[in-house]
């Protein structure tokens, strides 16, 4: 059953306050982008894609499958994941740890449930997740497969590649997201490389665009559903969520220092307060 936009709400504030306290308890980390993505992937993965944990295989046949490209974000991932039911949140505890599964970027490796491809290395995702989705069409497994990447990482030429093959080959099962933020490890994109307008790029390479309000659960469900409207159109699509960096603690939003940085723990009572508790509980 769908959750409810109050309830999607709750759930987004509690991954939000677990991306926090894992990167302090970890000192280090990237808080920043995970932070402007948890509305997206929240949406995602509780209300959009066929996914269980209890029957999750690495193989992904019968289900839609999920791609973190822009890798260094595993905050967000591992704790939509824990909160989805695919291990104990209490584990969330032990990231960036020696010895443990919730590595800085996803490995396969300690087969943590819930991962499907080992990224991080920027721009490799989304040629990951296109080669997936044309071997879900191959094998006549009618499910979708979802990439998030970041605009700082759609600098890469290889974004740019992967985006080729999938309009060459059709892959109208692609779903592919970039937490379009503004900000990247050194600066504002735009002063950066320049990428410019991402939706016309996107159009230009024959891609389905759509944009959407990354923090507004309406906006989110609408691009999904127009996005999986477009299967059989012979297009892969794009959504482009406007989002802020550090979004729900007022002196980590809209600013690229918090990219890769963590609270001091000050800091960390002052945001937990912000973002308020949840139902569900802390880790």
């Amino acid at each position: 059953m769908k959750k409810s936009v109050e309830e999607l709400k709750a759930i987004s504030t509690q991954i939000r306050r677990d991306i926090l306290r894992m990167v302090c308890l970890a000192k280090s980390g990237h808080p920043g982008g995970s932070m402007s993505s948890t509305d997206i992937l929240t949406t995602l993965y509780f209300n959009e894609m066929k996914q269980d944990p209890a029957t999750w295989t690495r193989d992904g046949k019968g289900q839609d499958m999920f791609i973190l490209s822009a890798g260094h974000m595993t905050p967000v991932y591992y704790s939509v994941l824990a909160r989805a039911g695919y291990f104990p949140a209490s584990e969330l505890a032990t990231f960036r740890q020696m010895g443990s599964r919730l590595q800085g970027h996803p490995s396969v490796r300690r087969a943590l449930p819930g991962i499907f491809q080992a990224s991080g290395s920027l721009g490799q995702g989304l040629s990951a997740a296109a080669g997936i989705a044309l071997g879900k069409k191959l094998d006549k497994d009618d499910n979708f497969v979802f990439c998030l990447c970041g605009d700082g990482e759609s600098e890469e030429g290889q974004i740019w590649e992967a985006g080729m093959f999938a309009v060459f080959h059709k892959l109208d099962n692609l779903i592919a997201m970039t937490d379009w933020n503004g900000k990247q490890i050194d600066g504002p994109v735009d002063q950066v490389a320049g990428e410019g307008d991402l939706a016309a790029k996107w159009e230009a390479w024959g891609w389905n665009v759509i944009t959407a309000d990354g923090h507004d659960f309406d906006s989110i469900a609408k691009a999904f559903e127009l996005a999986k409207a477009g299967k059989g159109g012979g297009k892969p699509t794009m959504i482009l969520f406007k989002t802020e960096m550090g979004h729900g603690v007022d002196f980590m939003a809209g600013t690229h220092k918090w990219h890769g940085s963590v609270p001091k723990p000050e800091q960390l009572e002052d945001a937990l307060k912000q973002l308020g508790e949840t139902p569900l509980g802390d880790f």
